[in-house]
C-alpha cells in the first residue's frame, strides 16, 4: 500500500507540477507567477518546519540519532544545496559567457542548453522521489504534504523551463511532452527510494532533515528573494496572503488527514 501511495504521490507532484506550469505558462504566466512563488515558498517552509523536522526529531530515539547529529546534517545539507547552487550557476555563467562570443552558434547553445535543462530536471525530479518516499514511509500524512510541497516548488521552476525549452525546440507541444517525461523521472525516484529507506529504515530521520534542508534552501535562497521587489501595498499584501496560503494549505492538510 506504501508503494502505491508513493507512486501516485511522486505522479501527482512529477508531472502534475508541469502541466500545471504549462497551463501558467501559456496562459495565465504573467497575472498568477508572482503568486505561485509565494504560494510555494509558505509551502515549502511549512512543510519544512511544521511536518519533516518533527517527524525526523520523534522518531530520533528509536534510532538513537541524537539531536545534535539531526542539527548537523540539516547544517550540512544547507551548505551542501549552497555549493550545488553555485556549482550550477557558474555552470549557466560559463555557458553564457561561450554564447555571447559567438552568435552564429547561438541556435546551437540554445538547442544544448534544452538538452541541459531535461537532464538537469531529470536529475532534480529523482531527487524529490526518493525524498517524498520518505515522507511516506515514515508516516502517510506527512508523504502527502511533501508531494504537495514539491508539487508547488516545481511549477514555478517548470514554468521558466517550458519557456526556455519552447523558445530553443520551436514547439510547445514538444516542450511540453518532453519535460513531462523529465518529471516521470519521479516515479522511479519514488520506487528507488522505497527500497533504499526501507533498508536503510534507522536512518529515516536522517532522510527527512535532508529533506527539510532541501525545502527550507529553495524557499529562502530561491523563492524568497524573488519576492523582494519595490510593491504597492497592495501588492504586498497580496504577496503575503498567499505566504500565508501556502503555509495554510500545508498546515490545514495535515489537520484534514489526522482526522
Amino acid at each position: 500500500m506504501t508503494l502505491i501511495t508513493i507512486f501516485v504521490g511522486t505522479l501527482v507532484a512529477g508531472v502534475g507540477s508541469v502541466w500545471i506550469a504549462a497551463m501558467l505558462a501559456y496562459a495565465l504566466l504573467s497575472r498568477f507567477t508572482q503568486h505561485l512563488l509565494s504560494l510555494a515558498a509558505g509551502a515549502l517552509l511549512a512543510t519544512a518546519f511544521t511536518r519533516l523536522l518533527p517527524e525526523a526529531f520523534e522518531q530520533s530515539p528509536a534510532s538513537d540519532i541524537s539531536a545534535q547529529v539531526l542539527f548537523a546534517v540539516l547544517l550540512m545539507g544547507l551548505i551542501f544545496f549552497f555549493l550545488l547552487d553555485k556549482a550550477e550557476l557558474w555552470h549557466h555563467g560559463h555557458e553564457h559567457a561561450h554564447g555571447h562570443t559567438d552568435s552564429a552558434h547561438t541556435h546551437h547553445h540554445h538547442t544544448g542548453g534544452s538538452w541541459a535543462v531535461l537532464l538537469g530536471d531529470s536529475v532534480h525530479a529523482f531527487g524529490d522521489g526518493i525524498l517524498i518516499a520518505a515522507a511516506f514511509v515514515a508516516d502517510t500524512r506527512l508523504g502527502t504534504a511533501t508531494a504537495l510541497a514539491v508539487l508547488a516548488h516545481e511549477v514555478p521552476h517548470h514554468i521558466g523551463d517550458l519557456l526556455v525549452l519552447r523558445h530553443s525546440l520551436g514547439d510547445a507541444k514538444s516542450a511540453l511532452l518532453k519535460l513531462s517525461l523529465s518529471g516521470c523521472v519521479t516515479v522511479v525516484g519514488g520506487v528507488v527510494g522505497y527500497l533504499l529507506v526501507g533498508a536503510l529504515h534507522d536512518h529515516l530521520p536522517i532522510f527527512l532533515v535532508v529533506a527539510a534542508s532541501s525545502f527550507i534552501y529553495v524557499a529562502l535562497a530561491d523563492l524568497i528573494p524573488q519576492l523582494q521587489k519595490r510593491l504597492s501595498p497592495v501588492q504586498t499584501t497580496a504577496q503575503v496572503a498567499w505566504l500565508f496560503i501556502g503555509i495554510f494549505l500545508v498546515v490545514g492538510l495535515g489537520e484534514w488527514a489526522h482526522h
